[in-house]
Formats: structure tokens, sequence, C-alpha cells
């Protein structure tokens, strides 16, 4: 499943990275770890370790490495903590956050990337994440409140059940901006009981974050 060559690409890559000064070191020694060709099609495997997204399933995508790496740096999730993602995709930002030490609630809105991922998943024997096929809008309130919230599809607001569904002192990595055009990625922690902050980490560009199921 996870070839010497695979191994050698995956380093150049996490070096490539690391280069950039601008991602946390646990978070790239866990994705040096984390063998990104197994949650892609056969067809792409071959370039897995470029730092690109590429298709999957149901006209959806798996980010690129970078994207990836900033997204869970600004997380700041630590060992043990509850973590809700919004857009399992493919399941590989799911592996990543839990070989950080966080304990996986991913919700997919599509059929066949929940099974799809459910079973890659199952196959790299990573047995905390918890996959659910489920609207992502509304979040997943029964195992609410969450100490990080991760959502990897662009909304064109924050819904208000993740605002909700984060503990007071959590935060939440979430694209935000009009469908088509390039969005904003927010940080938004909460404060208090009806109190949030937002910082602007930047502009990015992700699939829709879209009600309903797939």
């Amino acid at each position: 499943m996870d070839s010497f060559r695979h191994r050698g690409l995956r380093r150049q890559l996490i070096e490539q990275l690391r280069q950039q000064g601008l991602y946390n070191e646990q978070v790239l020694e866990v994705m040096a770890n984390v063998p990104r060709h197994v949650f892609l099609d056969s067809s792409f495997q071959e370039w897995a370790y470029r730092d690109e997204p590429f298709p999957i399933d149901c006209e959806q995508t798996i980010s690129q490495p970078s994207t990836v790496a900033w997204q869970t740096t600004a997380l700041e999730l630590l060992p043990r903590q509850h973590v809700l993602e919004i857009g399992t995709g493919s399941g590989y930002q799911a592996a990543v956050l839990s070989l950080l030490g966080g304990r996986v609630f991913t919700v997919e809105r599509h059929k066949l990337l929940y099974q799809k991922a459910k079973l890659t998943l199952k196959k790299l024997r990573l047995d905390r994440i918890r996959c659910y096929l489920r609207d992502g809008t509304k979040g997943l309130p029964e195992m609410a409140p969450y100490d990080r919230i991760l959502a990897t599809a662009g909304a064109a607001a924050v819904p208000p059940a993740l605002r909700e569904q984060l503990k007071v002192g959590g935060i939440m990595i979430i694209p935000v901006g009009p469908e088509g055009e390039e969005q904003t990625l927010l940080k938004i922690v909460r404060t208090g009981d009806n109190a949030w902050t937002e910082e602007n980490l930047g502009g990015c560009r992700f699939v829709p974050f879209k009600e309903g199921l797939g």
C-alpha cells in the first residue's frame, strides 16, 4: 500500500512545505506519515505528492497538501480534543486530524464519498474517526460541543449551527465567500456564550458548502 517510492516522494513534498516556513512542524510530521495516494483514484496516484488538488467523486476535490497544512496549523488542535470536520471528502484531512491526536467526528453529504472514505480510513486502521452521512450546515449536534471545527468547503456565510456547536474558547476554521469567487479563510474563536471573534487568514478557493444530502 505504501511503497518505498511513495515514502520518498512524500518526504520531498513535506520538505518543500517545511521550507515555506508557514506550517506547524508537528502537522508536517503527521502529514509525512499519511499515505495521500491511497485517498486518490488510481488514475491520479502517480501525482499524489505534488502540491496540487485533485478531483475525487461527486465533483469534489482533495485539497492540495499546502492547504491542508495551512488549515490544520491554524486550527491549533491539541491531543484528545473533539474536532468536527465538515466535508469528509476523501478522508485525507480527517486522517491528519486523527494522527494529531484529535477525536474526529466527520460529516459528509455525498453517500459515495462517505462510503469510500469510511472504507479507506478502516484500511488504515484509523479507528478513532467517526464518520456520518449528514447535512454539514447542521453540524453534528448530538456530539456537540466541539473544541475545534474545520470546514473543507466554502460557505456563503458561517452556518449558525456551527457557531453554536463550538465550545467557549474553541476555534473554527472555515472558508467564507460567494460561490464561484475567491473565498476568505476565517479563524473564528468563541469568546463567550454569545460572543465570537473573527480573523481573516487570507484568500482561498474551496468547493461550495451546500445544504442537504448530495
